[in-house]
């Protein structure tokens, strides 16, 4: 029940007839007894900078959710940003302090580093290849460099692209070796698509899944099939993998935590929510 006490949460983007957090949070806080609520909202890009200002001038807003097509935006709005947000260029989540002061940080790349690691995958010291260096791509190379891999190798098509984002990795994460490479999954421990390839069934493969160790764990960043085209090759030669889907329920538990309300699991998550996928 919504009472005048209630905190909120806002979930910012547009269109919000996909948004899917209201129905995952808000059955969560229910059942844990936690008085606040995730309100979707839909603000155009033009209004959005006018928009988030007022936002939070009010009493009763304790944080937002940040999704399309705010996240690169938002990062010029913040007080304070997590190394998240630097090296990926943009935010996902945003907490107001107490000083009214507004702090950022990035979940898309924690959300798939803590599904690999419940996974069995161990990060130290491993040399991993992420392919994609788009919104996404760079926050889970973010997230990849904070776990000390010895190697990470990046592919993108868009040279500028790659090369911004390695050169960010080297501003916070010196002491990482980063290096720019072809899209061959051949010689890596874990290799990424972090590309949209694969949500139109058309859609070539983002590289060569005959070249994957039996090894190596691969990761898929696409929700709409949960085993994609590659996932299935990929499962096909005895590859560990991590679909789309646990990659956004893994990284709710780090929202949660950011946003002081303790934290959960994708199982639980899935149960008060009645969520299959």
């Amino acid at each position: 029940m919504i009472s005048g006490r209630t905190t909120l949460i806002a979930h910012l983007g547009y269109p919000t007839e996909t948004f899917k957090a209201p129905m995952i949070y808000n059955p969560w806080f229910e059942s844990r007894g936690i008085d606040a609520v995730v309100v979707p909202m839909g603000v155009m890009t033009e209004d959005y900078a006018t928009f988030l200002g007022a936002l939070f001038r009010l009493s009763n807003i304790h944080g937002a959710l940040v999704t399309m097509p705010h996240k690169v935006t938002t990062v010029g709005m913040l007080s304070t940003a997590s190394v998240a947000v630097q090296v990926a260029g943009s935010c996902n989540a945003i907490l107001r302090r107490p000083d009214g002061t507004l702090h950022g940080d990035m979940f898309d790349g924690e959300g798939f580093t803590r599904g690999a690691k419940r996974k069995g995958f161990d990060f130290a010291g491993a040399d991993c290849l992420v392919v994609g260096a788009g919104g996404v791509g760079s926050a889970i190379a973010a997230s990849i460099a904070a776990e000390g891999p010895r190697l990470l190798a990046l592919y993108d098509t868009r040279a500028d692209a790659v090369k911004g984002l390695a050169e960010r990795l080297g501003r916070h994460y010196s002491g990482l070796k980063v290096e720019l490479r072809d899209n061959d999954p051949a010689g890596y421990h874990l290799v990424v698509n972090a590309t949209p390839l694969g949500m139109q069934a058309a859609d070539p493969l983002p590289f060569d899944p005959s070249r994957l160790a039996p090894e190596t764990f691969v990761g898929e960043v696409v929700l709409k099939t949960e085993m994609t085209p590659l996932l299935e090759a990929a499962a096909a030669r005895g590859c560990r993998y991590l679909v789309g889907t646990d990659m956004l329920f893994e990284q709710i538990p780090a929202y949660l935590e950011f946003f002081g309300y303790g934290t959960t699991t994708p199982e639980e998550l899935r149960e008060v929510a009645k969520i299959s996928y």
